[in-house]
């Protein structure tokens, strides 16, 4: 019979992260999910820094989830620094191109 060729697309952000407000110590899940062919990669960008989750370091208290959503054990907040509190972005690639969602800021709610 005839195979219907699937052409490969350029990924594109289907469910962009909103803002979140987190209790320190929380966990917490930024949204994202990107489509195309081949399924896109999706990297996390916090501030314009890459953010490195437990692919990178085992030990991170960041995962990235199977859908492309960030997730979060436990928000991290001290007295020395907010580690984890800045505006998100998700931008998912393949070898067509990349896309980039909207911004997300996380905020720790007051002590």
């Amino acid at each position: 019979g005839s195979h219907a060729q699937q052409q490969d697309t350029a990924p594109r952000i289907v469910e962009h992260p909103t803002d979140v407000l987190v209790s320190k110590g929380e966990p917490a899940t930024l949204s994202c999910k990107a489509e195309g062919r081949p399924p896109p990669v999706v990297e996390w960008y916090k501030d314009g820094e890459r953010v490195e989750t437990d692919r990178e370091d085992p030990r991170s208290h960041r995962t990235l989830l199977p859908g492309g959503s960030l997730f979060f054990l436990r928000i991290l907040h001290g007295r020395r620094g907010k580690p984890d509190e800045g505006v998100y972005v998700c931008v998912a690639r393949n070898y067509l191109g990349e896309a980039t969602s909207r911004n997300a800021s996380l905020e720790v709610a007051g002590e």
